[in-house]
């Protein structure tokens, strides 16, 4: 059976490096990290992540401030909140918690944050920067991934990645940061003639599509590292369950290591995001990110 890459452990162990900055940072120059998070609407899911992510910034000595806002308020609104955060020196990161209503342009509220302090790397210029081999800040989930394939294979050189979707919040920055890391990537999504085929070439194979079960036992190289990004919740009231994109059952019979679900990636994201806020903290103060 495949080996279990444990998302809890390395979010711990990143978090506790991400506390050991924070109190380093504000025993020698002062500055305390701030993030700010803001949020539209009762989507459950959404207020249960927010108030994660303000738990754990608290936990690792990160100041949170949670802006929580009517499902209909105007766009003019939050643009408003947005440039006042921005403008506000105790706040080193920024996001808006997605989706967003139907009514608000979700480009033009990513356009409208500080690239300096968009943790969630999502505003152009962030993509750009990462694209194109620059610094800026990288989006959480594919930073996270980038984490657990290191934690688990230590040097990623030369390995060929797949790539299973091609989404901007994960697929596209995914690939360009396993081309940093000096891997041969190949990206496959919904247009991929034979996908199976594809993913089986992978030493590395990163599944994030969102689709249930997905992932078979014959869509993977014997032996490889599989990343399940997938995170879907089925069933109905009581009886429910998270299942990720990958078949786990079958796929740990052949993989050689397995992210589970939940448990995997999804710990990762949140810790990214805390050092995200540290790594902003420090490029704003003009200081080393401590290591």
């Amino acid at each position: 059976m495949a080996r279990r890459i444990d998302g809890r452990a390395q979010a711990r162990a990143l978090r506790d490096r991400v506390a050991n900055g924070v109190a380093r940072l504000g025993e020698v120059h002062g500055p305390v990290p701030g993030l700010a998070v803001v949020l539209l609407g009762e989507d459950p899911a959404s207020r249960v992540y927010v108030r994660r992510k303000g738990e754990q910034a608290r936990e690792v000595g990160i100041r949170s401030f949670e802006h929580c806002l009517p499902a209909d308020t105007p766009q003019a609104e939050l643009l408003s909140l947005i440039d006042a955060l921005n403008r506000d020196p105790g706040v080193h990161g920024l996001l808006v918690q997605l989706p967003l209503p139907d009514h608000i342009d979700e480009a033009a509220v990513i356009a409208a944050l500080d690239p300096a302090k968009d943790v969630d790397g999502f505003h152009p210029l962030n993509v750009g920067a990462l694209a194109g081999g620059g610094e800026g800040l990288v989006p959480c989930t594919p930073l996270g991934c980038i984490e657990l394939l290191k934690g688990h294979l230590g040097d990623l050189t030369g390995k060929h990645a797949v790539v299973l979707g091609r989404s901007r919040i994960v697929g596209r920055p995914l690939a360009s940061l396993l081309l940093r890391e000096d891997c041969t990537v190949t990206v496959a999504h919904s247009r991929t003639p034979d996908p199976a085929k594809v993913c089986r070439q992978g030493d590395i194979l990163v599944a994030a599509v969102g689709q249930p079960g997905l992932v078979q036992g014959d869509w993977v190289k014997a032996g490889a590292t599989v990343i399940d990004v997938g995170i879907t919740r089925l069933g109905d009231g009581e009886d429910t369950r998270l299942v990720g994109d990958v078949d786990a059952a079958c796929v740990g019979r052949v993989a050689g290591a397995l992210t589970p679900v939940p448990g995997g990636v999804g710990p990762m994201t949140i810790a990214c995001l805390l050092h995200n806020t540290l790594v902003a903290a420090c490029r704003q103060h003009g200081l080393p990110v401590p290591t």
